[in-house]
Order: structure tokens, then sequence, then C-alpha cells
């Protein structure tokens, strides 16, 4: 013979279990931050990056500039760098389509000019990658600082 006899009148759940609140995964916590080494490493490819154009700074810049000062500093000014590289061939790219039109053609010549902002943009990263490796700010000659 069982000593259960099952649910009562009284019961709400009728015999089952009550609900469960929904599970809630714990909110991250905040990342370590980076040892001087990894900050000048992450810097320094900051700038190599914009080789590739901005999004490879832009990333290293939104993922690391909470957790080291040199990276965050140097990852914004390669971003400003190559945004304003990006605003560079836009300019070209336009007038070279309009004076190609113009001159049926013959100013298109002018497009090749992208290809000496392309080399400019490389050696300033390249350069950019060399002072951020020692641990030394670098600053570009000229750009555009957007990003504050």
């Amino acid at each position: 013979m069982s000593n259960f006899t099952g649910p009562g009148p009284d019961d709400p759940y009728q015999g089952q279990r009550p609900p469960q609140p929904p599970y809630q995964p714990a909110a991250p916590g905040p990342s370590a931050p980076l040892t001087q080494a990894d900050d000048r490493q992450w810097a320094s490819l900051a700038h190599l990056g914009g080789i590739l154009m901005f999004v490879p700074s832009l990333v290293l810049w939104l993922l690391f500039k909470d957790r080291g000062p040199l990276t965050s500093v140097e990852a914004k000014e390669a971003i400003n760098f190559q945004i304003t590289l990006l605003i560079g061939y836009f300019a070209i790219n336009f007038f070279a389509t309009v004076i190609g039109f113009l001159t049926f053609g013959i100013g298109g010549v002018i497009g090749g000019l992208a290809w000496v902002l392309y080399i400019l943009g490389v050696v300033f990263s390249v350069l950019g990658y060399l002072q951020a490796k020692d641990g030394n700010h670098y600053r570009y000659p000229f750009a555009v600082r957007l990003i504050k």
C-alpha cells in the first residue's frame, strides 16, 4: 500500500511542478586589461592593418579600446588616416570619371593617382607600425580626425 493519495482539491498545480523562471545567463564581466607587450602588439597591428583599408583598424579599436591605452590611441589614429585615404580615393575617382567623360576618356588617366595614394597609405602604415611596435605614438602627416 502506498501513502500517496494524489493531488488534493486545493493544489493549484494538480500534482505538476510549479513553473520555473526562465534561464538568465550571467552578464559578461569586464575584460582583463592588456599587458604592455600585448598593448604594443595590437597597437602596431592596427597601423599595419591599414594596408587592407580601415576595417582591421576599426575592429581592433572596437575590441581593445577599453583594454589598452596605446591600442586605443593608435587604432583611432589609423582609422582616421584610412578614412582620409578613402575620401581621397572617392575624390580621385569622381574627378577622373567627370574629366574622362569631358575629354572622351583621355582624362581617365587621372584615375592612376589612386595608386599613388595607395602607395602613400602603405608607406605611412608601415611607419606607424614601426613606431607603435616600440611603444611610441605615431601621428600621420595628414589625416582628418573624425574619431576623437
